[in-house]
């Protein structure tokens, strides 16, 4: 209305408040409606901040591995699936620990989850920021290498994480020996295998590593899947 609006006026113009009207004046009343909605839209706004910063938080540890802070095997699946619906080309590194059934075993778990930390900030260390390291679990380890161009990264990356990976780890006045093998699959852009067979032959060349003496990095080949139908074992989980 016209008075309505000739006290919005005056209280704008002339900073009045509450004290500046008798207590039967509308405009008391329409200034406590006004600190009221105010003061609701406010507290609906922090509420919805709280609320997406948990949605973020709980999205955030469902992808996440609880020991390492590395990515877990939800992550992998949905950035592979991704990669390999895009028909972009990228490489995939399964990585396995040797001999850390023996730092568990004579050293206990403690100094096993200790290793495992050690390995996860090595494996990020020696990758580019745009990989992806993953913990599958156990001593397992996954990394995902978009846009890679040529073999001789893969090679490079490959062997910093060997050679890192070789140096003593110190736990309380203990030294914990490991190295890593390494099987790697370079998916050329335009190539779609299912994620069942990209990760089935990264496990080939795993093994593949694992019998041709660990701490080495082997690309997957079709021959080596020949080799392990002919009757090649699984190698031992050390």
């Amino acid at each position: 209305s016209l008075v309505g609006s000739e006290m919005c006026i005056r209280d704008r113009d002339y900073a009045l408040t509450n004290a500046d009207f008798a207590a039967t004046d509308l405009a008391i009343e329409m200034l406590y409606l006004m600190e009221a909605k105010s003061a609701a839209m406010e507290a609906s706004r922090r509420l919805n901040l709280r609320l997406q910063e948990a949605r973020i938080t709980a999205e955030e540890q469902a992808f996440t591995d609880t020991l390492t802070g590395l990515k877990n095997r939800r992550a992998l699946n949905a950035v592979l699936e991704r990669l390999i619906t895009a028909g972009e080309g990228f490489a995939v590194m399964h990585v396995d620990l040797d001999y850390f059934k023996a730092v568990n075993d004579s050293l206990g778990h403690a100094a096993g989850d200790h290793v495992l930390q050690v390995v996860a900030r090595i494996m990020q260390q020696e990758t580019r920021s745009s990989d992806m390291v993953v913990r599958l679990g156990g001593d397992e380890f996954t990394v995902v290498l978009p846009d890679v161009r040529g073999e001789g990264i893969l090679r490079r990356i490959g062997q910093r994480i060997i050679d890192r990976l070789e140096e003593p780890i110190r736990y309380k006045g203990e030294v914990c020996k490991v190295s890593a093998s390494i099987g790697t699959v370079w998916i050329q852009s335009g190539k779609s295998p299912s994620m069942d067979e990209l990760m089935d032959n990264a496990d080939v060349a795993l093994y593949a590593s694992k019998h041709a003496g660990r701490a080495c990095q082997t690309f997957y080949d079709p021959v080596l899947r020949s080799a392990a139908n002919a009757g090649m074992p699984p190698p031992e989980h050390d």
